[in-house]
């Protein structure tokens, strides 16, 4: 592992993107291309990290989508040269009982940031067909808990 200090370059007109594609005509990057972009684009975090942690600032982000879809890889690649002081990754489990008589923030809001910290959540969904069934059950727990 490489530390912050010891990775350099500028992300100037990056052609980065997670699957290795890139360009205007979605040309496949190749491998000794990806590597050099992703430490470019890591070095520019780490100075993300030491801006967020001087200034004293709170960042939230957000990985939604399926499971299988690449968030962990993504966020793998993404804190994998930075500090675990600054940058958190919060993935929680299904609700437990006691969470679902919650209001649905309850669950996120004791993992926000302190001041100089990053929060990456990565959060899964259900595909369509769960996914309706389990809107539809938040949509009544949530009328449930503003009717008390």
């Amino acid at each position: 592992m490489v530390a912050c200090n010891k990775l350099d370059g500028q992300v100037e007109g990056s052609r980065f993107m997670g699957d290795k594609e890139g360009g205007k005509n979605g040309d496949k990057l190749t491998n000794k291309e990806y590597t050099k972009e992703l430490r470019r684009l890591q070095a520019e975090l780490c100075r993300l990290q030491y801006w967020v942690k001087y200034k004293g600032l709170r960042v939230i982000v957000i990985f939604e989508g399926r499971d299988a879809a690449g968030k962990g890889g993504t966020i793998r690649a993404i804190t994998e040269r930075v500090s675990p002081r600054v940058f958190r990754v919060v993935a929680l489990p299904a609700p437990s009982d006691r969470e679902k008589t919650q209001m649905y923030m309850q669950r996120y809001v004791q993992h926000f940031p302190a001041a100089g910290e990053i929060v990456i959540f990565d959060r899964s969904w259900y595909p369509p067909g769960r996914r309706g069934v389990c809107d539809g059950l938040l949509q009544q727990r949530a009328a449930r808990h503003l009717s008390r």
